[in-house]
């Protein structure tokens, strides 16, 4: 685990707020950013489904999804074997 020391410069009013409500602790701290790296990659992701649909790229099979991630899978094995 990394630990990360972090100052944080709020106004007073959301300070008090956050605080009373817990929001200030590691744990609180930690849901909240699980949930904003899951929202962005969300947001990432329903832009690349913009993107090949424009794009009019047909969709893969499973057989084609499966095929692409083995493929993948044997390229790393090979990269870190030799």
């Amino acid at each position: 685990m990394t630990m990360l020391h972090v100052e944080l410069d709020l106004p007073d009013t959301l300070a008090k707020e956050a605080s009373s409500l817990g929001l200030l602790e590691p744990k609180a701290l930690q849901a909240l950013l699980r949930e904003a790296v899951r929202n962005r990659r969300l947001a990432r992701l329903a832009e690349a489904r913009k993107k090949i649909a424009a794009a009019g790229v047909p969709p893969l099979s499973m057989e084609e999804i499966e095929a692409e991630i083995e493929a993948d899978r044997a390229e790393r094995r090979a990269k870190s074997t030799g």
